[in-house]
This record gives structure tokens, C-alpha cells and sequence, in this order.
């Protein structure tokens, strides 16, 4: 398979990319400093560039079969103003598949379904930014028209690779605790063999 990940220096992206090299797929990177990735592979092709230049998105998507993002928010707007782009030259490349990395903010709240976590008591942040932003993505992505997937992990810490967690659909589980970066990455690389969480949310945790 030859797949196109952004943010692939990140927490959960570098781990992704382990993953699909070890497993023998073609991995396309767009990153700002190639000095940042940790792994070298035949199968590697590495660009450097920003997402927020349309150009290099392009040219990352070319000739990839499915999308990976998991682009951080950093505080900033990057990956909503970046999603537009992605879209768009997913479409003209002929993509159809995308997975991205979200947030649990931005799944629907139990105890309040037509609230967003964030905007609900469930939440224990006190600032709402990032989740807004993931919230855009989501947005975009949701119409979209492509076979969409936003996993949404809830507190990430490193930790360590466990095997099993627990996973719904739209929602966070009862009772949620934590996940790491690594089993987070394993689900969401494993999507790209599944169509089961096509045009959904998935919260995860342990």
C-alpha cells in the first residue's frame, strides 16, 4: 500500500510510520525539518515542506492510495487551514481514504448527546482551543464526500504499548482512563484494513 502521512514527526504519527515501514508499505512524509524523523526505509520518501502550502501537499498525495493526518494543532490553526487542501488534492488524485487523528473533545457527550464533549461537563479542560480546532477538521472531513475515519484518543500520554483497549463509536467509553501514543497508533493504522468506523468518529481509551 502506498500511503501518505502528515505528521509524521509527531507523538502518534512517528509511531505510525514504524509501523506501516515494518510492515512493508510505501510511506510518502511531508515534514518541516527531514532532521526530525527518526527512521530511515527503502520504502520512505520523504519531503520537506509545510502543509500549509498547497503545492506540497499535492505533491506528498500524488500517488498514494490512502491518507494518513496525524498533524498536531501546536496552538495554532495549521490543521484546519491545512484540511481544505488535503481534501481537495485527495480528490484530484483519485483518494478516497483518510484517517486522522482527533481528539475525545470533539465526540459527542454522554450525558448531553447534542453537546460536543468539550462544550459539556464531561470535559475537564479549561481551555476549549485545541478542540475547536479539531472540531473544523472534523467538520470538513464530515462533508467531505471521502470515506472519512477521526480517531479520537482521550488523555495521551507516552505510556507503553498494552495490546487492548476499548473502543465506540461517536462516543467515549464508560468510564475512560487513558491511551497511550503507541496503542492509539496501532488502531489507527489498523483502520486502513477495515471499512467498520468509515464516516465516524471513534473514541478510544483503556
Amino acid at each position: 500500500m502506498n500511503i501518505c502521512l502528515f505528521g509524521a514527526t509527531g507523538r502518534v504519527g512517528s509511531i505510525i510510520l514504524e509501523n506501516a515501514l515494518s510492515q512493508g508499505h510505501n510511506v510518502r512524509v511531508l515534514v518541516r525539518d527531514s532532521r526530525k524523523l527518526k527512521l530511515s526505509a527503502d520504502g520512505l520518501l520523504v519531503k520537506e515542506g509545510n502543509v500549509l502550502n498547497e503545492k506540497d501537499i499535492s505533491s506528498c498525495i500524488s500517488r498514494s492510495d490512502v491518507v494518513i493526518s496525524a498533524l498536531n494543532t501546536d496552538g495554532t490553526t495549521t490543521m484546519s487551514d491545512s484540511m481544505p487542501f488535503i481534501i481537495k488534492h485527495m480528490k484530484e488524485h483519485g483518494i478516497q481514504r483518510i484517517i486522522s487523528i482527533g481528539t475525545a473533545g470533539i465526540l459527542q457527550a454522554r450525558s448531553a448527546p447534542y453537546l460536543y464533549r468539550f462544550q459539556s461537563s464531561e470535559s475537564k479542560r479549561k481551555s476549549t482551543r485545541d478542540a475547536e480546532e479539531h472540531l473544523k477538521a472534523y467538520l470538513l472531513l464530515m462533508d467531505s464526500g471521502l470515506d472519512w475515519t477521526v480517531v479520537c484518543p482521550t488523555y495521551l500520554p507516552i505510556g507503553e504499548r498494552k495490546g487492548h483497549y476499548r473502543y465506540e463509536k461517536d462516543f467515549l467509553p464508560d468510564n475512560p482512563s487513558s491511551i497511550s501514543i503507541y496503542d492509539t497508533a496501532d488502531f489507527a493504522f489498523g483502520l486502513l484494513f477495515t471499512t467498520e468506523f468509515i464516516g465516524s468518529r471513534v473514541g478510544l481509551t483503556y
